[in-house]
């Protein structure tokens, strides 16, 4: 270490460096932040073309307003911007930004750490002019031959990103990864802007393609989240739409069986603006609670538009964390959005299910779907391996036995004693017989339906005491003789501080003693529980959680559990009018698509995809 070291200014080359540090982290970060300029230049085209993965090229061209040769020198100047106006005073409202860039950082870090070129013109110019940034160095603007007389645009090259920083490289991925990477920050700021047509070219190929789309904006975003997202997405997707004190939530959801295995296909902007907000990322987690397991996550774009004034985007150099005014308000919109949303849906299921079914039964599909399988993640719970030779027989002359092979000697359709109740509109149509006492087999006017009883009755009766909790007090039980529960001060002071709100929840305590609590009543709706394992885990929630949320979200674990024992079992026999009732009432409760674990409760089946799998098509 050095003996009494100088405190001295870094060469403002140094300077520029650290700071791009900040701001451009990988070939991801350079495209986002160009794209930005793009977009808050007014244009309404924009192409970007890369070359290994980034690192060799990242070139993007718009048709926005451009730049005359004194603006285009003060663009690669550090904290230079237009996208901020100064007051009387001289200083400028960093909580009124309603644009996507406005730091002023972006070319001036990507001009430190690579070959930066920028072409501009505008309209009314007679030509366009050149500016190049070597590491830090740059030359002086200059005549160029670039777009149409009166017509505008900007062409920004980055070659050889972080030749100046060579150790950067060591921390890249490879050309794939950082491909990936980019096209996903493309993607999002495609998704946000539905009126500009969108290109993407890595290596000569072409990666993404979009028009800009015109007319309703709900049927806009719908049109360009299925040319990103794919068509599945907007076959299985549910308009979400609320408004709380000026905080307007829209955008797509997908149903519950439309689901993935990571958090990435969750798209949310605020003001337009992609982000990646703890807030609305546990808000989406808390809406889909009751529909998903708990490593599955669902699949939407959400877009919220509130007052800048609400919002604070000035909190990191890559701008893609939010803090919120009212943060409360703008997680129960979300979750009451989401809820609504999902309520409306009714019983629908995934179309990728039966998808995923067809595939299962082709010749040489390795037998069942498995509970994993499909393009949304989720496959058929368990289809028996000889459904394709019970589907053939179904469908086949009825025999004297009318008994379908490896089914135990079950019935498959209605026996001759009980005639088969007429096909009527019903959305899950009318119940012909069950498979292996497990799956109900149902006849629609135009395919068939496979049910698992038990998940299907588990949501039924789940739904049903998630009303009884809703519509008042919940039931408490006193306990004959009260437990008592031995803590450590400190949770002791935790829990009866709390008394009035465990209270409201069907738990009652008090004080016992210095280091302990008796439990004199617990709600009714947990049965026979272990009253002193709650309350200790409760005292350890309570060190993080400043609420009651915990005992609620129990609540709610235990009545899915309660449902999952209280539901008809896997193996038991059902009359056709136990099933038909099953059905009717699955097609009249919300969310009976899914089971309280998130695994479909039934897959539908067009006749048509049926007849191609026998040949007939």
């Amino acid at each position: 270490m050095r003996n009494n070291p100088l405190i001295q200014r870094l060469p403002q080359s140094t300077v520029n460096k650290i700071a791009a540090g900040e701001v451009i982290e990988r070939p991801a970060s350079a495209a986002k932040e160009l794209v930005e300029n793009a977009i808050d230049a007014g244009a309404t085209s924009i192409d970007i073309h890369i070359e290994g993965g980034g690192l060799q090229l990242v070139g993007v061209t718009d048709n926005g307003m451009g730049m005359a040769p004194d603006m285009l020198t003060l663009s690669v100047e550090r904290h230079a911007t237009s996208k901020l106006e100064l007051d009387d005073a001289g200083d400028c409202d960093l909580l009124n930004v309603t644009t996507l860039g406005f730091r002023g950082e972006a070319l001036p870090s990507i001009g430190a750490v690579s070959r930066l070129t920028v072409i501009s013109r505008t309209q009314e110019a007679d030509t366009a002019w050149r500016l190049s940034v070597n590491g830090g160095d740059m030359s002086e603007p200059a005549p160029v031959a670039f777009g149409a007389k009166n017509t505008s645009g900007t062409r920004v090259e980055v070659r050889d990103l972080f030749y100046a920083t060579p150790a950067r490289l060591k921390f890249m991925k490879s050309e794939r990864a950082e491909t990936s990477a980019l096209s996903d920050h493309v993607k999002r700021l495609a998704m946000s802007r539905p009126d500009i047509a969108f290109t993407l070219t890595s290596n000569g190929r072409r990666l993404i393609t979009t028009t800009a789309e015109t007319g309703d904006l709900f049927d806009a975003r719908l049109k360009r989240l299925a040319d990103l997202m794919g068509r599945d997405f907007q076959d299985n997707a549910l308009k979400v739409e609320a408004v709380r004190d000026n905080v307007r939530l829209s955008g797509y959801a997908g149903l519950p069986t439309f689901n993935r295995g990571t958090s990435a296909y969750q798209y949310l902007f605020v003001n337009g603006r992609p982000v990646r907000d703890k807030t609305l990322l546990g808000a989406v987690r808390a809406a889909y609670a009751d529909f998903l397991a708990r490593d599955r996550h669902a699949v939407l774009a959400l877009f919220l538009d509130l007052d800048p004034q609400g919002v604070d985007v000035n909190v990191h150099p890559t701008k893609a964390e939010v803090r919120f005014r009212e943060p409360g308000l703008v997680r129960g919109l979300l979750v009451s959005g989401l809820r609504h949303a999902l309520a409306d849906a009714g019983h629908r299921a995934s179309t990728t299910l039966g998808q995923a079914a067809l595939g299962s039964l082709q010749p040489g599909a390795g037998g069942s779907a498995g509970y994993r399988s499909g393009a949304s993640g989720y496959g058929p719970k368990s289809i028996p391996a000889n459904v394709a030779e019970t589907a053939r027989s179904f469908f086949a002359p009825a025999t004297d036995s009318d008994r379908l092979p490896g089914t135990d000697g079950l019935s498959a359709r209605q026996s001759d004693q009980e005639p088969a109740e007429p096909v009527a509109h019903q959305a899950l149509g009318v119940a012909r017989g069950q498979l292996h006492e497990t799956y109900i087999i149902a006849q629609t006017t135009d395919g068939i339906v496979i049910v698992d009883q038990h998940a299907a009755h588990e949501r039924l009766v789940y739904e049903r005491m998630k009303r009884a909790l809703e519509s008042g007090m919940v039931a408490r039980q006193i306990l004959l003789i009260p437990e008592v529960v031995e803590l450590d001060e400190a949770a002791v002071s935790r829990l009866t501080a709390r008394r009035d709100q465990f209270e409201e929840l069907g738990l009652v305590l008090e004080p016992f003693g210095a280091g302990a609590v008796a439990v004199r009543e617990v709600p009714g709706l947990l049965g026979d529980m272990d009253a002193a394992g709650l309350v200790r885990d409760l005292a350890d929630d309570l060190v993080e959680l400043d609420d009651t949320l915990s005992l609620k979200e129990r609540l709610a674990d235990v009545c899915s559990t309660m449902a999952c024992h209280g539901s008809v079992r896997a193996g038991r026999r059902l009359t056709s009018e136990e099933m038909n009732a099953l059905l009717r009432e699955m097609e009249a409760t919300p969310h009976s698509g899914q089971c309280n674990h998130g695994r479909p409760t039934y897959v539908e089946l067009k006749l048509a995809d049926i007849e191609r799998l026998f040949g007939r098509r």
